[in-house]
């Protein structure tokens, strides 16, 4: 077999992860990452606080795949042949431990996104990848023999047998461009995992008060998340507005991140429960004031505000809550509506909603199906997931299989 000359274009962890397996599986190639900044691996550093989310816990693989808002279908058969098992074997074979903690998260035992890195960096130079950093691909057309010439940031021209366009999110116009050129659709980029804006006064003078469960639902949409909420001092964040920020990447962004965000800050009490609630209170604290006595586990700060805002005069003790303004505060309790102008990446993520079609690609190999020896892997792909390891481990599964595919030993797909 003929020694290929195989071009990444990318520095993240799927174009590594790629160009490992592919340099490993054949080491006769000429492997080369191509680069336009001058570092590597960068989102790698800086993902999960600096510690680097490789992966989530095993789980049955269609339950994982269900954490991808765009590509969880698709996936499925990719996750057979590379799974999170695999990725965690991948890096404990090359001396990385992972950890699990308590809501399926893996990192290194070291805390620290440099382990990762390190380990792939030295990979890729004992397989013999080749590095060329502030040299990116600017465009690419194929040629007679059925590879590509490329053309290069630097001015210069090259060419190889096969292409891997791993360049990140859809917002680096660099591969979304090469990929319609050879005749890809990209679907829009819009932006996925993201903080929200929000006007509404009272909630803005709360910036660092965190509640462990809520439910938050945009109406007129069906989007429905729970779970931990921080609110910030631009609006609110936490784990359950990431999550509804990557379902409804599409329809927020259709709004122009202006709507009504209606949170439930109680959703384990119904509203007759807490009613019942305020009852018993009449006899259990009589004679303290309702602003000192939250109910259930809310924060005192953010129970303060809410008792204020249904109207609830200061001085009322809980033997003189009036009907009205007890049921304006469950009301407040169960439906704030908080009025949204706009939104704010994950520092941690910047994931992006859009990319390839996936349609038109060959998930046994990443192999392009309009264009011969042109491959995808990561999030150049219409493919993201929500918080925990989940974008990461489609990095790695679908690096791991365009390598093998472009050193033409690609596995069987396990069903």
């Amino acid at each position: 077999m003929r020694q290929e000359r195989i071009v990444i274009a990318g520095r993240g962890a799927a174009g590594f992860f790629a160009a490992i397996a592919c340099a490993e599986a054949r080491p006769e190639n000429e492997v080369t990452i191509f680069e336009r900044s001058s570092q590597f691996l960068t989102k790698v550093r800086i993902s999960g606080g600096g510690r680097c989310n490789v992966t989530h816990s095993a789980m049955e693989l269609r339950a994982f795949s269900s954490r991808y808002p765009r590509g969880n279908r698709t996936l499925i058969s990719a996750l057979h042949t590379f799974s999170p098992e695999d990725t965690l074997a991948w890096f404990q074979r090359r001396g990385v431990r992972l950890k699990t903690e308590v809501d399926g998260r893996m990192f290194p035992v070291t805390d620290s996104s440099g382990t990762v890195i390190d380990c792939l960096l030295h990979e890729a130079e004992v397989a013999g990848v080749r590095l060329r950093a502030c040299t990116g691909v600017d465009g690419a057309t194929r040629n007679a023999s059925g590879g590509f010439d490329l053309q290069l940031t630097s001015g210069e021209t090259t060419t190889c047998d096969r292409l891997l366009l791993a360049t990140g999110g859809a917002r680096a116009a660099s591969g979304a461009d090469i990929a319609q050129a050879l005749g890809h659709t990209v679907e829009p980029p819009v932006p996925s995992l993201f903080s929200l804006h929000v006007t509404t006064e009272w909630l803005r003078a709360l910036p660092g008060v965190a509640v462990t469960d809520a439910e938050v639902t945009v109406p007129g949409t069906k989007l429905r998340e729970r779970g931990p909420l921080l609110i910030t001092h631009t609006g609110v964040s936490g784990p359950v507005i990431l999550r509804l920020s990557a379902w409804g990447a599409r329809v927020l962004a259709e709004r122009d991140y202006k709507f009504s965000l209606r949170v439930n800050w109680m959703p384990d009490m119904t509203a007759d429960k807490i009613a019942r609630e305020f009852h018993e209170r009449r006899s259990t604290h009589s004679r303290r004031h309702i602003s000192s006595v939250p109910v259930a586990a809310l924060p005192a700060r953010l129970w303060e505000q809410l008792v204020t805002m249904s109207g609830v005069p200061a001085e009322t003790i809980w033997t003189t809550l009036s009907r009205s303004h007890a049921a304006a505060l469950v009301e407040l309790l169960k439906k704030s509506e908080l009025a949204v102008d706009g939104q704010s990446l994950n520092k941690d993520e910047f994931v992006t909603c859009g990319g390839v079609n996936l349609r038109e690609v060959n998930f046994k190999t990443m192999e392009s199906r309009i264009v011969p020896h042109l491959y995808f892997a990561g999030e150049l792909l219409d493919i993201d997931a929500i918080t925990g390891g989940f974008n990461f481990q489609a990095a790695w599964t679908t690096g791991w299989i365009a390598g093998h595919a472009m050193a033409d030993t690609t596995p069987l797909v396990r069903e």
